[in-house]
């Protein structure tokens, strides 16, 4: 068995790819690959690259995509993930640079009863990152 395992990556149903590809660039130094198109699918897709780790995120787009909440997930956004950032002063600062430009805070920074010390922020289409040490 393999003990190297690791998330290879999350993909996430958007309205507004261009959006989001800026959000994540923006505030959480990624890298992006070029934009994948399925012109049979009317499909878009780009990949998101967090540095040594290969960690990615995968953001994913079709026009008129129904929004059903039961499908959530399926067709639209997913629960939540969480971007480590290497500290407690990394998680209050990025905090403030997101609030002060206008994201919501769903969670202020603090110790969760599981012992994560973290932030919770909306990405421009309401999906819910949390922002660890």
């Amino acid at each position: 068995m393999d003990m190297n395992m690791k998330i290879e990556h999350l993909a996430i149903w958007v309205d507004d790819i261009e959006l989001l590809r800026q959000f994540y660039l923006k505030y959480f130094e990624v890298t992006c690959g070029e934009k994948y198109i399925n012109t049979m699918r009317n499909y878009t897709a780009y990949f998101l690259s967090f540095g040594e780790s290969k960690t990615r995120i995968e953001l994913m787009h079709i026009p008129d995509m129904p929004d059903s909440p039961e499908r959530r997930g399926f067709m639209k956004g997913l629960a939540h993930f969480a971007i480590s950032v290497g500290g407690k002063d990394v998680v209050n600062a990025l905090t403030e640079r997101l609030r002060g430009d206008g994201y919501v805070i769903a969670s202020e920074p603090r110790t969760t009863g599981d012992g994560y010390y973290e932030s919770v922020v909306l990405d421009p289409e309401g999906n819910y990152v949390e922002i660890a040490e």
